[in-house]
């Protein structure tokens, strides 16, 4: 799933290579990828590119007055087209969701892999339309965004960490990779209770986040759109990595499965060297 550090790629690409061009079509191409119809697509046609804002996993396309608003969702990507095929596209055909194009002959393809469709299109007058933003936490990345600003969100939580740093509602932009990253970088368990933070691992775990957000954003930058998928995977040092060394410490990284995803940790840098309890314990063995 893209997270914060590649939509944050995608927005300065389609910044560099959107901004400031004319739409000539935006055709959807599957039944469940637009969930507004007012106003309609066509009200795009013939407007100008304004600019691209990044709202947590959302990519915002000002065009005039109107915000073209994406969520790539799981399996969801954009790839930029230089140009497209004289005939139109058959819909319900294949990955692809719907196809921008713009009056130079250019543009790009949203596309969703698998059968679970999850990526969604808004057209809106206002961002906070959409419900996803419209309850968004702070984006971690922002000025404002300190120390104990984290700590204001953290007190109360009574979840384990984990969940809290992928729930965006709290924080905007963290989801399942980078959240495994962070805690790797804190030397924390994933199942840690947030209500149990001392100062020094409020600290510690702000520190990580922010380190590991900036970097990964870093490592992203003036890579094109095409490519992103790999560059974050060869940037993740745990997540997706069951079964092999740390490159921290060099244990083998484990993983604890749930019914909708998958964690992955290192014992001797995160849990005191003990592996994680079956998920259904949600304890440490003893």
């Amino acid at each position: 799933m893209p997270e914060l550090p590649e939509v944050e790629a995608l927005r300065v690409f389609l910044d560099e290579n959107l901004a400031g061009k004319e739409i000539a079509r935006v055709l959807p191409l599957a039944v469940s990828v637009l969930k507004t119809y007012d106003p309609p697509l066509t009200a795009l046609e013939g407007g100008t590119v304004t600019g691209i804002a990044r709202r947590g996993k959302f990519l915002d396309i000002g065009v005039g007055p109107l915000h073209l608003i994406t969520h790539l969702a799981r399996a969801g990507w954009l790839h930029w087209k230089d140009s497209f095929p004289a005939a139109p596209p058959r819909p319900g055909k294949g990955p692809l969701a719907l196809r921008t194009v713009l009056t130079g002959g250019d543009g790009f393809d949203l596309t969703e892999a698998g059968t679970t469709k999850r990526l969604a299109v808004y057209l809106v007058h206002d961002p906070g339309e959409v419900p996803g933003i419209a309850r968004l936490g702070p984006d971690p990345l922002d000025a404002s965004f300190d120390r104990d600003a984290f700590a204001a969100l953290l007190a109360g939580e009574r979840r384990r960490i984990k969940g809290a740093l992928r729930d965006q509602s709290l924080i905007a932009g963290i989801g399942n990779a980078y959240s495994d990253e962070i805690l790797h970088a804190a030397r924390m368990s994933p199942f840690t209770l947030a209500a149990s933070l001392t100062d020094d691992d409020i600290t510690r775990l702000y520190t990580a986040l922010r380190s590991t957000l900036r970097d990964a954003v870093a490592r992203s930058s003036g890579v094109a759109a095409g490519k992103l998928k790999a560059e974050k995977k060869s940037g993740l040092r745990v997540h997706g990595r069951t079964g092999e060394p740390c490159p921290v410490c060099g244990d083998i990284i484990r993983e604890v499965s749930f019914s909708d995803f998958s964690l992955q940790y290192c014992p001797t840098c995160q849990t005191g060297g003990r592996p994680l309890a079956d998920r259904r314990l949600s304890r440490l063995l003893k």
